[in-house]
């Protein structure tokens, strides 16, 4: 609620993009609103979560993400 994603996801983006991990998933959740989510979105973070999300869910995605931008781990 303290409205940290704003501040944290950026600089997380920045630290992975000057280590040059871009491959790399970035996602999480919380409390976020969809304004907010656009604009990590659009920063390069992967989809956000609700409270309420199912764990499956969330594994599908990371699951579907990963097989998308990572397919030399499943050759």
């Amino acid at each position: 609620l303290s409205g940290a994603h704003m501040t944290v996801f950026p600089k997380i983006v920045e630290l992975m993009k000057a280590k040059g991990l871009d491959n790399v998933l970035l996602t999480g959740g919380g409390i976020i609103p969809e304004e907010d989510m656009q604009k990590l979105h659009e920063l390069g973070v992967g989809k956000l979560f609700a409270p309420s999300a199912p764990t499956t869910e969330i594994a599908d995605y990371i699951r579907s993400w990963t097989m998308e931008h990572r397919s030399e781990l499943f050759s």
